[in-house]
């Protein structure tokens, strides 16, 4: 019978974590990019409540490899689900190509203006409308 190996094929014992899990930089990318969609769609609760409420708001790595008719050969940084008899609508935003967009000071404004965007597409308003500080292209 073999017991199981205490240390690795280099000698070296078991490696633990790096950074202790309390601390803010033991959070994956994928984390922080949740928090910041969340801190975005709260944003937007507190004017616009009664119309979001029942709204589900998603992440997603990547949108699917068949865009929507009206993406052409663009890769979307988001996407609205309209409900329909089934579901609540649903916002998407796509985490890999809105950090691929993003300069790394400027993710949070990328992502709230993304959220912004969807919502407005739901609530048939500008964006401007929706959050004044929204930024734009």
């Amino acid at each position: 019978m073999r017991r199981p190996r205490r240390r690795d094929r280099h000698g070296r014992g078991l490696r633990g974590p790096l950074i202790p899990s309390a601390l803010p930089a033991a959070r994956s990318r994928a984390e922080r990019f949740d928090d910041l969609v969340l801190d975005a769609v709260e944003l937007l609760e507190r004017r616009w409540a009664d119309e979001l409420s029942g709204v589900e708001f998603a992440v997603e790595d990547v949108p699917p490899s068949d865009p929507a008719p009206w993406e052409d050969d663009v890769v979307p940084l988001g996407r609205l689900f309209p409900a329909d008899g089934r579901s609540p609508a649903r916002v998407v935003v796509y985490r890999r190509p809105v950090e691929t967009r993003a300069e790394e000071d400027e993710l949070d404004d990328l992502v709230t203006d993304v959220v912004v965007e969807q919502v407005a597409h739901l609530l048939d308003m500008a964006p401007e409308d929706v959050d004044p500080r929204y930024e734009g292209d």
